[in-house]
């Protein structure tokens, strides 16, 4: 199964390119949406809601995950496998605060590159294949290699105490896990 995590929003045909891409090298592999409106070109809260989403995954997922406004920058492209599942996308912190929060993590830079990768579309032309192929079984041998954890977003704190998303309907989530807000006590907000 592949699940997708991004900041594309749901209008236009950015989710699409990316899905036909896992389709035509994943075939029959699963893809569900787990997100699209993640905050836009905001790697640092989008990743503190990563990491509230993925104890909801299953273990064996793929998870692409692309909050880029890096893309065709000097950050790394990564897959980091944490607890069973394996996250594919940019080197901005995206993947800190759930590695922070992981049992086991392992890092690998990815040195695959596609005949045709654009300049500001990596999602599709690169995490999208490799999220792929792992998705189908293929090895990370040959895709990455391994590399210790990355600098960018390593000095985030473990909690994010600020409104990192607001829904449809009002909700407001915040970048603190629930077991760290004593019960019954207030949060309150203040505009910045």
């Amino acid at each position: 199964m592949i699940l997708l995590f991004t900041d594309f929003g749901i209008e236009g045909p950015y989710v699409g390119q990316m899905k036909a891409v896992l389709h035509g090298v994943a075939g029959t592999v699963p893809v569900v949406d787990l997100m699209h409106d993640a905050p836009a070109a905001r790697p640092k809260p989008a990743a503190y809601l990563l990491a509230s989403l993925l104890p909801l995954t299953p273990r064996d997922a793929v998870i692409l995950a692309v909050v880029d406004p890096g893309v065709g920058g000097p950050r790394a492209p990564l897959v980091v496998r944490l607890d069973g599942r394996t996250l594919v996308g940019p080197d901005n912190g995206l993947f800190e605060p759930a590695a922070g929060r992981a049992t086991e993590a392992e890092w690998f830079e990815i040195t695959w590159s596609p005949a045709n990768l654009s300049a500001s579309f990596h999602g599709r032309d690169l995490f999208a294949p490799v999220a792929a192929r792992l998705a189908s079984g293929a090895d990370i041998d040959g895709l990455a290699v391994g590399t210790a954890a990355p600098c960018i977003g390593a000095d985030w704190p473990e909690d994010l105490p600020e409104v990192i998303y607001l829904d449809r309907f009002g909700n407001a989530m915040t970048g603190l896990r629930a077991g760290t807000v004593q019960k019954g006590k207030d949060i309150s907000l203040k505009n910045i």
